[in-house]
């Protein structure tokens, strides 16, 4: 029996190994998810961008300001000349955070009395807003501390969270889930359907039938795009009915970001599957593409605390844009132009990916 086992053992090691394919399956994936993880995820938030007004003017503002200049958490100061500025600029993202300081800072403080000093975060990322707001209160504090002693005065912090207010973590996971299970669905459902027909026997028959290469991507493209549409849509009623979600945009651009988006990753899951000769083969390629495309797309850590190489790789991932128009919409109702922003560039990775999906077909039929 030993040796049978044995025998056996020995037979699905030489078979797995003359296989070019499962080599590199068994190698490449792990190596390169060890690599993203190491480098994309942190917990750790730095680099953050800081929108700044500014009304006191004064030298005690300026050297308050020039500590969070001198922070190891903070990378740019950003100063505004009013609120609307402020506002635009967490609302396109072009900071994660907010200082307004009153025009009667300097003088509060010379007099010995309390001032106030708003510090705003953006609570669509919730976990990125709670970690900064404390940085900037440890910050405050100590400047604080250095007028306490002198002259018996005190800053007050006032911390906001903007489109997120209690950050209720929940809603920040469901937005983002909302986004990483249509993926899930349409890659799976896409990576699976030429390596199917391969494994059935069936492949084939549909080679030789009258339908063209692009007529049978389309088929394959239609049904699983129609299953994640119809799955986000339900994910989405049920977290807005169940989970009390807030949903302050406009449905039809959500869905319309929703298309595009699928498109995009429906375009991966094809050329996976052109290049499977087995399900479980597609399986392990669509996780190997799953899991960096998960964790480049900012839903676990802010894509600006990540190595400058991995910053630019995430605008190859269409994962990246879709998170961003998903949780403006949900959450801050995202305009029109700040969406189209976003959806060319989804627009851009589908026609990429499904016309590479189309080449390798053909590629493989001839």
């Amino acid at each position: 029996m030993f040796k049978r086992i044995l025998s056996l053992v020995k037979k699905e090691f030489l078979t797995i190994w003359r296989d070019p394919k499962s080599r590199m399956l068994i190698v490449l994936p792990p190596l390169m998810q060890l690599f993203i993880f190491a480098h994309a995820m942190t917990m750790e938030i730095k680099n953050i961008d800081l929108s700044v007004l500014d009304r006191s003017n004064t030298y005690e503002s300026r050297e308050l300001i020039s500590r969070f200049q001198n922070s190891k958490w903070f990378r740019k100061i950003i100063y505004v000349q009013n609120e609307k500025q402020l506002r635009k600029n967490i609302e396109t993202q072009k900071t994660s955070m907010a200082l307004e300081i009153n025009s009667d800072f300097a003088t509060n403080l010379k007099r010995g009395k309390t001032t106030d000093v708003q510090v705003i975060t953006d609570g669509r990322q919730t976990n990125t807003a709670a970690i900064a707001g404390s940085y900037a209160s440890e910050i405050i504090a100590q400047y604080s501390d250095e007028f306490k002693k002198d002259k018996g005065s005190n800053i007050q912090t006032d911390i906001r969270s903007w489109y997120n207010p209690n950050l209720e973590y929940l809603f920040y996971t469901l937005a983002s889930l909302l986004v990483l299970l249509a993926m899930v669905v349409t890659l799976l459902l896409t990576s699976l359907s030429i390596a199917r027909e391969r494994e059935m026997g069936t492949y084939e028959q549909l080679v030789v039938s009258p339908c063209t290469p692009f007529e049978i991507l389309a088929g394959k493209t239609i049904a699983p795009m129609a299953v994640a549409i119809g799955l986000s849509g339900f994910m989405l009623v049920v977290a807005v009915t169940f989970f009390k979600m807030p949903f302050r945009g406009s449905l039809f651009l959500y869905f319309i970001s929703t298309i595009a988006a699928l498109l995009s990753i429906t375009g991966v899951g094809l050329f996976i599957s052109a290049l499977s000769k087995t399900q479980q083969q597609a399986i392990l390629g669509a996780f190997t593409f799953q899991t960096p495309a998960s964790l480049l797309s900012g839903f676990i850590s802010p894509i600006d605390d990540m190595p400058v190489f991995f910053q630019y790789l995430t605008y190859l991932d269409p994962l990246r844009f879709y998170m961003v128009i998903g949780k403006g919409i949900i959450f801050k109702d995202m305009g029109v132009y700040d969406v189209l922003a976003n959806i060319i560039p989804l627009v851009l990775i589908a026609i990429c990916t499904l016309t590479g999906a189309l080449w390798l077909f053909r590629k493989q039929l001839d």
